[in-house]
């Protein structure tokens, strides 16, 4: 008799789990009319250095920014770089087939800071090359989203062999020259933080405050293109 009403008691709760509604809050990307945002990025954009990340990295205040009508997901992951052969590439990561799983509306790319190591920079054709293939991979995706790429943060101090010479002088005319060329809307994060050095305590990542300038950056890029009629919001 117990063990009939102990399987009574988790078939119903089975149940119960199956048509329960959605929780407050829920952007559940099945959702109707509900936007996907995918960040894809490095250590920045996953929140390293952020106190809190979960609440305050750029994806998750980006998220509150755009509001309930977007479903924003964080794809970075610490120490990715662009280049495949760089020491860790993103093309060869599990996030870079989750943000095709996602289905994204919106793909913003913000790579390049980590392809600065000495070991990783060689050649910046590589980079320029690979720039586009991402931005292609991405806009062949069936639901043809918008992409977006951005430019490297600045680095104020020098730190994990990670150089602001380079980003300044080669990565962020890259950066500049593949969207123009692409024609995909550019977000210029280096002059957005440019005179922020204290968001960034240890030169390169930004803390809170930071993270949130780039949310509020990106999020005044996509609110443009959507009322300009050039990103398509879910429907």
């Amino acid at each position: 008799m117990r063990t009939t009403a102990c399987c009574t008691t988790i078939l119903s709760l089975f149940s119960a789990s199956l048509f329960a509604a959605d929780p407050p809050g829920d952007k559940s990307s099945e959702k109707e009319g509900v936007t996907r945002v995918a960040c894809v990025g490095d250590s920045i954009t996953f929140g390293s250095g952020v106190a809190d990340r979960e609440k305050n990295s750029y994806p998750a205040v980006l998220d509150t920014l755009l509001g309930e009508s977007y479903d924003v997901r964080n794809f970075g992951v610490s120490g990715a770089t662009l280049q495949k052969r760089g020491d860790k590439p993103y093309w060869t990561l599990d996030e870079f087939k989750d943000v095709s799983a996602f289905k994204p509306h919106v793909v913003v790319i913000k790579l390049g800071t980590n392809d600065t190591k000495p070991h990783n920079w060689h050649d910046l054709t590589i980079f320029e090359v690979d720039l586009q293939a991402m931005v292609n991979q991405f806009r062949e995706l069936p639901e043809q989203p918008q992409v977006f790429v951005c430019t490297p943060v600045p680095v104020h101090k020098d730190a994990f062999g990670i150089r602001e010479k380079v980003i300044r002088d080669e990565v962020v005319p890259t950066v500049k020259e593949v969207a123009k060329r692409m024609e995909v809307p550019l977000i210029d994060l280096y002059a957005a933080l440019k005179e922020d050095a204290a968001m960034f305590p240890d030169g390169v990542h930004p803390n809170a405050a930071g993270a949130k300038k780039i949310a509020e950056t990106v999020a005044a890029a996509v609110k443009k293109s959507v009322d300009e009629g050039k990103t398509r919001k879910a429907e």
